[in-house]
């Protein structure tokens, strides 16, 4: 393994496409998770409200006794029910040799297959090309991929799911003791978690006093506190402060030029996994840049 990571080294650039191959790969899958895991979890509770409401676990609705779950059943056009033959699932390339529409009815495939694919390939070359082939390359790159999934679905059904914060903040506070090269100790990720879930949930009780509704949800708590404990307290005002950015200038935009309906709320996790990558890779440039300039 250590030879293997010499090479590798000694070769950046084909570790870089090495990675991002990979990457497109693992976008495709994503994709899959993106799209059922809401139905699953819409449907655990659903089982769970029958259950108590009617005291008999077995009850279920008609097509709810069918497993559904990543592997079943086997994905099909939303629009005609055709199944996805093989070749179709080629990432990028075949949403191109389709020209973006399924390849039996012709209705247009989102370009939410495409962009998370690309995705998925440009953050782990990334991660590839600024870390290299080691174990904090690696946690980066899973890590970046958990919080693209994170984003879209949160983007699409404003929920951040627990399967998805708990174990990225769990990976965090174990990676100090875990990675020695690791830049951020164990004290620093533990008060990044603390700091990063009171900050907002302080944000949401004070908002909710003031106003009487929710301004945001348990699940952003919980992905702030994984970004803390991944990047350190350090990076949390730049954290916040760039997702807080970012969700006005396109919260703005969206209301103004989309004609976004002001009552529906607009998810706050996508910003904050695009503040927590920026911090990742520029934060201490900029925080260093920011400190030096101060008198």
């Amino acid at each position: 393994m250590s030879e293997l990571s010499a090479f590798l080294t000694t070769h950046p650039m084909l570790w870089v496409a090495i990675a991002s191959l990979f990457g497109l790969l693992v976008g495709s899958f994503l994709n899959v998770v993106i799209n059922r895991l809401p139905v699953m979890m819409e449907r655990e509770w659903k089982r769970e409200c029958r259950a108590l409401l009617a005291g008999d676990e077995g009850e279920t609705q008609a097509g709810e006794d069918e497993p559904f779950n990543l592997i079943h059943p086997r994905s099909r056009c939303p629009s005609c029910g055709t199944p996805i033959r093989a070749w179709q699932n080629i990432p990028v390339l075949s949403w191109l040799w389709l020209r973006g529409r399924c390849g039996q009815c012709r209705t247009r495939i989102s370009w939410q297959y495409p962009a998370v694919e690309l995705a998925g390939a440009v953050l782990a070359g990334l991660a590839a090309w600024q870390f290299g082939p080691t174990a904090w390359g690696l946690a980066v790159i899973v890590f970046s991929w958990t919080l693209l999934a994170a984003a879209v679905i949160d983007l699409k059904t404003q929920l951040l799911p627990d399967v998805f914060t708990l174990p990225l903040l769990w990976l965090g506070l174990l990676l100090p003791i875990v990675l020695p090269e690791h830049h951020v100790t164990l004290e620093d990720a533990v008060l990044g978690a603390v700091f990063g879930y009171l900050a907002l949930w302080s944000v949401y009780w004070l908002f909710r006093l003031l106003t009487g509704k929710e301004g945001m949800g348990f699940g952003d708590f919980k992905l702030l506190a994984a970004l803390g404990a991944w990047l350190g307290w350090q990076m949390l005002p730049l954290v916040i402060l760039f997702s807080a950015l970012a969700g006005s200038v396109i919260g703005i935009a969206m209301i103004t030029a989309l004609r976004h309906d002001r009552r529906i709320p607009i998810p706050y996790g996508p910003y904050l996994v695009i503040a927590g990558l920026i911090a990742l890779y520029l934060g201490e440039p900029i925080m260093s840049a920011y400190l030096g300039g101060m008198p």
